[in-house]
């Protein structure tokens, strides 16, 4: 009877090996997979989201100086 535990302890620890095997692997794929489409998007000249929202304020900010000197303006013309 104990030949028969240790060998279920072998298939135990066997597929325990290969799932972590499996998980490791899956990780691998998932970080190569994301290296290669953040080099896809480097190449297109894609912005993230925060360059985006960044140059978005400074447009928004660049906007509202250039009301604030129209009217400084018109009031001068005045």
């Amino acid at each position: 009877m104990q030949t028969r535990n240790k060998v279920f302890d072998d298939i135990s620890q066997l597929m325990t090996n290969a799932m972590g095997v499996a998980q490791g692997a899956r990780e691998e794929a998932e970080t190569a997979m994301k290296s290669m489409i953040d080099r896809w998007l480097a190449d297109r000249d894609f912005v993230t989201r925060e360059e985006f929202d960044a140059v978005r304020a400074m447009a928004q900010k660049a906007r509202e100086e250039n009301e604030a000197l129209k009217a400084r303006i018109e009031a001068l013309e005045k």
